[in-house]
């Protein structure tokens, strides 16, 4: 298959991006070709009076997108705004979608009334779902890794290829949505993860800092004394277990010992801080190998903008072709 999803640009990215990286490494050691890229034009739709920022927390992205280990051998890293094609697909597909169907994505509506401390009145922010179909369909892509609350924008995604297609003539496939295993990991204090809470751990962090992120976490609200038993399926912590213990023996313990009280909350969560520490060492050895590195990181990121500029100029002439708009 061929794969492609990004991330927006509007920040460091934290644990709950890294169960979306984990898949993406999955799909690209499965023998996919896979398209990742840093999408810094939406960042645009939220972050626009930040864009001074843009530039850092791109260059973030990709140590991460490598210290977890997408390997840019395998895996083509790119930067959405360094392939202008994107723009020019969106403008077409733009004329394709009504005002009225924007209006209906459950994520434009829900962010309007979660999201008070930003504007969100722009045509840009209506229309980000028209440019991340173009983001998708530039590449061909038969498969989107996305979260839950994404399915509805490759659905559409689907649609304005079938419109196209129909209008104009076959140019685009019609991609599927690709679940994480982990869809959605809850923030430390059982809210949705989000930077506007402060209730996420950074990728890049170190021992010291994690530990003070998981030792207040939110728990089971029924264990109030440690001789409470609880029930993992209501506490935040089990879900970070279900990402990121690996061992079935740790989970049964785990498991066992809330629901009959046998262990407290913190002997469960430094089961937890044991694994962290395991599964993220290597990253952060990585992620600070590249910081002292800078050149590499460019190479990297010069390397996957031309191969994904490849792919799309041949895209936008098989566009201009069907619909007649060459010149």
């Amino acid at each position: 298959m061929r794969i492609l999803s990004g991330m927006r640009s509007t920040g460091r990215l934290h644990l709950g991006h890294l169960v979306t990286l984990e898949k993406w490494k999955e799909l690209q050691d499965g023998g996919n070709e896979c398209f990742y890229f840093i999408a810094n034009w939406h960042g645009l739709t939220s972050h626009i009076e930040e864009t001074a920022s843009f530039r850092e927390w791109t260059l973030d992205i990709v140590r991460t997108y490598v210290s977890v280990g997408l390997d840019p051998e395998k895996s083509v890293l790119f930067v959405q705004s360094a392939i202008k094609e994107h723009a020019e697909l969106f403008l077409y597909f733009s004329m394709l979608v009504s005002v009225s169907r924007l209006e209906r994505v459950p994520t434009f509506k829900d962010q309007k009334e979660q999201i008070t401390d930003r504007d969100l009145s722009s045509g840009g922010f209506l229309l980000y779902p028209v440019l991340q179909a173009a983001d998708i369909l530039m590449y061909l892509a038969n498969g989107v890794p996305v979260g839950e609350d994404q399915i509805y924008h490759v659905e559409l995604t689907r649609e304005i290829a079938r419109k196209f297609n129909a209008q104009f003539g076959e140019v685009f496939p019609e991609p599927e949505p690709l679940l994480a295993r982990v869809p959605k990991l809850p923030g430390t204090d059982g809210r949705k993860m989000s930077k506007s809470y402060g209730n996420f751990i950074l990728v890049d962090t170190n021992e010291k800092e994690l530990w003070k992120m998981l030792a207040p976490m939110m728990t089971d609200p029924a264990r109030k004394r440690r001789t409470d038993p609880g029930d993992p399926e209501k506490c935040p912590v089990w879900d970070y277990h279900k990402a990121f213990t690996s061992s079935q023996e740790e989970r049964d313990w785990v498991v066992n010992g809330c629901k009959t009280a046998g262990i407290g909350c913190l002997d469960c969560k430094k089961v937890l801080q044991k694994n962290l520490v395991e599964r993220l060492s290597p990253v952060w050895e990585k992620f600070n190998y590249l910081r002292e590195n800078p050149r590499l990181l460019d190479d990297i990121i010069e390397d996957g903008n031309s191969r994904a500029r490849t792919v799309a100029k041949e895209t936008m002439r098989r566009v201009l072709g069907v619909t007649k708009l060459g010149w």
